[in-house]
C-alpha cells in the first residue's frame, strides 16, 4: 500500500492510500492522540514517503480549514446569505458555481481539488455521486438539500413543510379562500415540503385545493410574475399567493401592480426567506423566515467537527422558520 503513486499528495489521497478516513488523517497530521499505533504509523509512512507538506507546524494548531462550497449559481441574495453564514463559522472557502461549468464532472473537482472539506448548497447529489465522495473520505455537508441524501450524508435545511402551513394558515385566518401557491422545481425537495403544507392548512380549514390555484416556477422574480399573470387571468382569480421564495413574492406583486391591482387591498402575498429587502419592500412583504445565515453557519460548524473527526449528534438537522407578518397581508375585500 504505501508504495502506491498519488500523484500531488493531498490529504484526501494520503487517507484513499491507507484507507482511513481524511479525519484520521488530519488527526495524525495535527499530532492527536486518539489514533491506533498501527493506523497512526501507516499514516506517517505515507506522508513522508509522499512528501506531503502541511502547514508550518507553529501555525497548525490555530489553522483554518480551507473548504469548497458548491453553488448551482450565485446570483441571488438567497445565495449571499447562506455564504455569510458559512464565512462566520470560521472556515475560509473558495467558492465553486456550477452554472459557469455546465457539464463538468464537479464531484471530480471537489475529490482531486486538496481541500479539506466541502458545503454542496442546493446541488443534485445522485446515488453515484455520494458513493464517489464517501469513497474519497472527504468530509461534506449538504446545505438545503435539493434531494434526500443518503444516511451517511449530513445535511442542514428548514422546516419547510411548518412554514408553507404557517404562511397558508395566516392566509386562512385572515378570511382568504381562493389561496394560490406558487413552488419552485417540482422536483426540489424544499418546493414539495412548502406545498405539502400549504395543502395541510385548506384540508385543516375544510378548503379544497384546486389545481388551478397550484404552480410552480422557478425561485427567481420571473417565476413568481410569470406564474403571477396566469393566476390573475383566471375567471375566477386567488384573492392570495403564497410564493415559494421572496424572489417570487416580488414578482407576485409586480404582476398585480401592471394589472392594476393593489396590495394586499385587492391581492395578498406571502413570500418564503425573509431576505434582507423584504422589509423594505413596497408595501413591506409579510414572509417566513427561513435563517439561511444560521443553516450555512451550522453547517460550517458540522463540517469543522467532521475535518476534525469529530462524531455528530445527528445527520439531518431542520432549522425552524416562521411566519414575519407584514404589511403584504390584509382581509379579502
Amino acid at each position: 500500500m504505501a508504495s502506491q503513486q498519488l500523484g500531488r499528495p493531498t490529504l484526501a489521497s494520503i487517507a484513499a492510500a491507507a484507507g482511513v478516513s481524511l479525519p484520521t488523517v488530519s488527526k495524525v497530521v495535527n499530532g492527536r492522540q486518539d489514533v491506533s499505533p498501527a493506523t497512526r504509523a501507516l499514516v506517517q509512512q505515507l506522508l513522508e514517503e509522499h512528501n506531503y507538506v502541511p502547514v508550518a507546524r507553529k501555525t497548525l494548531a490555530r489553522e483554518t480549514p480551507l473548504v469548497d462550497v458548491v453553488f448551482t449559481a450565485l446570483d441571488s441574495p438567497w445565495a449571499v446569505e447562506i455564504l455569510r453564514g458559512v464565512t462566520e463559522s470560521g472556515l475560509d472557502v473558495v467558492v465553486t458555481t456550477l452554472a459557469r461549468s455546465p457539464g463538468a464532472d464537479w464531484v471530480q473537482g471537489l475529490i482531486d481539488g486538496g481541500r479539506r472539506g466541502a458545503l454542496v448548497v442546493t446541488s443534485h447529489l445522485t446515488a453515484a455521486d455520494q458513493r464517489r465522495l464517501g469513497s474519497s473520505h472527504l468530509p461534506v455537508v449538504v446545505i438545503d438539500p435539493v434531494d434526500m441524501p443518503g444516511q451517511d450524508v449530513p445535511s442542514v435545511g428548514a422546516t419547510n413543510w411548518a412554514g408553507g402551513l404557517s404562511a397558508t394558515e395566516h392566509l386562512v385566518e385572515l378570511g382568504h379562500r381562493r389561496i394560490a401557491v406558487i413552488g419552485g422545481p417540482e422536483d426540489f425537495l424544499c418546493s414539495r415540503a412548502r406545498i405539502d403544507g400549504y395543502r395541510a392548512a385548506l384540508e385543516r380549514a375544510g378548503i379544497g385545493v384546486d389545481p388551478d390555484l397550484v404552480r410552480h416556477g422557478n425561485f427567481h422574480h420571473e417565476g413568481g410574475y410569470d406564474q403571477a399573470r396566469a393566476l390573475l387571468e383566471l375567471p375566477d382569480p386567488p384573492t392570495a399567493v403564497f410564493a415559494g421564495s421572496d424572489e417570487q413574492a416580488f414578482g407576485v406583486m409586480e404582476a398585480a401592480r401592471q394589472a392594476g391591482l393593489s396590495v394586499p387591498g385587492d391581492l395578498s402575498v406571502v413570500g418564503f426567506d425573509d431576505l434582507p429587502m423584504a422589509r423594505w419592500s413596497s408595501p413591506p412583504l409579510t414572509t417566513v423566515r427561513q435563517p439561511l445565515a444560521d443553516m450555512g453557519r451550522m453547517a460550517g460548524r458540522i463540517l469543522h467537527r467532521l475535518i476534525n473527526g469529530d462524531a455528530l449528534d445527528t445527520q439531518r438537522l431542520e432549522l425552524a422558520t416562521h411566519l414575519v407578518p407584514r404589511a403584504s397581508t390584509a382581509r379579502p375585500r
